[in-house]
């Protein structure tokens, strides 16, 4: 009677232990999960706050290089217009240069007579 009452002692104890056992391991289970789910959540908040900032970063810059492609494109107006006026300017100056060479030469041709007719009178 003893020996009955040690087993179905032990056996109330072996089926406590395992019911305890059985929830914290539902327990643990749960906990687990709900970790599980509150990272999956922040992580999936933090890609979208990083896409985010990605595209907004993006759109920054393609605003940029939009901004430096109009500055180009007036400097390359600017650079051409410059290019055209001083060509013409130059042109008109070496015309000038090319006038007064010519008067020049002339004018020492002449020069060169009158000095060849001096020489022949003092003579």
């Amino acid at each position: 009677m003893e020996n009955e009452k040690i087993i179905e002692f032990m056996t109330k104890m072996y089926a406590d232990f395992k019911s305890d056992q059985e929830k914290m391991y539902a327990e643990l289970k749960g906990d687990q999960e709900k970790m599980y789910a509150d990272f999956k959540g922040d992580q999936e908040k933090m890609y979208a706050e990083l896409k985010g900032d990605q595209e907004k970063m993006y759109a920054e810059m393609q605003e940029g290089f939009k901004s430096v492609n109009e500055r180009l494109s007036f400097l390359e107006k600017t650079v051409s217009r410059i290019e055209i006026d001083h060509g013409q300017k130059l042109t008109a100056l070496f015309d000038g240069y090319v006038q007064n060479s010519e008067k020049l030469d002339r004018i020492e041709t002449e020069v060169a007579k009158h000095e060849e007719f001096i020489i022949k009178r003092i003579k």
